[in-house]
């Protein structure tokens, strides 16, 4: 039962993430620009920290050793991570593209991407929250490690998202509800992570490799190249700063178990 709670606790305080539009609105777009890199370099640091520190280790030692279940876990979780970002990304190119959606690239092209962005979201989420829980089945201080790595990458994500939203012609009220309701799928796959676990067996022999693959996934293909485009050596310098210490902090949670 303490995993229901856990996992529960820690899949809404995810969804008030999505609330972080709030203090962005009163921000100055210049300032948010600069604090936002070093959070997408911290962030970076805990997914990869949470992915090597936490969940591989665990997984090996759950399995009794490095076993091919565990690699193709891992690969499935890169694998899905990049099926889902790859079809956003074809169906806005797509939609805005083609010749049948020719009026709407010119009247709601962003709005468009807009809508996609809150399906994209939404499956994101749930797929957090089902990381959560399969890894508060492992062990209270893995869950809590994955929890921390979820909501460092939430902030700078969830920021963005509401400046897409923002962009794509909602209002601030109407962007914020949006926006906290796809965050909320989170609690839906924490859910079925827990459920699942009473009828499929060693489920989180899966679930955590998966988990670590997704991360992996996300921190080198979507936030890693972020962190190129700054070539100014002072600025590259404090963003290594907050890349190890996102993985410190991975490190320092170990003392918890």
């Amino acid at each position: 039962m303490s995993a229901w709670i856990y996992s529960i606790i820690s899949v809404l305080v995810v969804s008030l993430i999505s609330l972080v539009g709030l203090t962005a609105i009163s921000i100055e777009t210049d300032k948010l620009k600069k604090i936002l890199i070093y959070l997408v370099s911290f962030s970076t640091g805990a997914l990869l920290g949470d992915a090597f520190i936490h969940l591989l280790p665990e997984a090996v030692e759950e399995s009794g050793g490095m076993t091919l279940t565990i690699s193709l876990s891992v690969l499935a979780g890169i694998l899905l991570a990049f099926v889902i970002e790859k079809f956003i990304h074809w169906h806005h190119c797509h939609h805005t593209h083609s010749p049948e959606c020719l009026h709407e690239h010119h009247t709601n092209q962003i709005q468009s991407f807009a809508k996609m962005n809150l399906i994209g979201d939404s499956a994101h989420n749930f797929i957090d929250g089902l990381i959560i829980g399969g890894s508060y089945l492992v062990s209270f201080p893995v869950g809590l490690a994955t929890t921390l790595a979820v909501i460092l990458h939430e902030i700078p994500q969830e920021i963005g998202d509401f400046g897409i939203l923002l962009h794509g012609g909602y209002e601030k009220k109407r962007a914020l509800f949006l926006n906290f309701i796809t965050a909320l799928t989170a609690i839906a796959g924490a859910v079925v992570a827990l459920l699942a676990a009473n009828y499929v067996p060693h489920l989180t022999s899966f679930l955590i490799p998966f988990a670590g693959g997704g991360f992996i996934y996300i921190a080198g293909s979507d936030l890693m190249p972020e962190l190129h485009k700054e070539t100014d050596f002072k600025k590259s310098s404090f963003q290594l700063a907050a890349f190890v210490f996102g993985i410190v902090i991975m490190m320092a949670l170990l003392l918890i178990g």
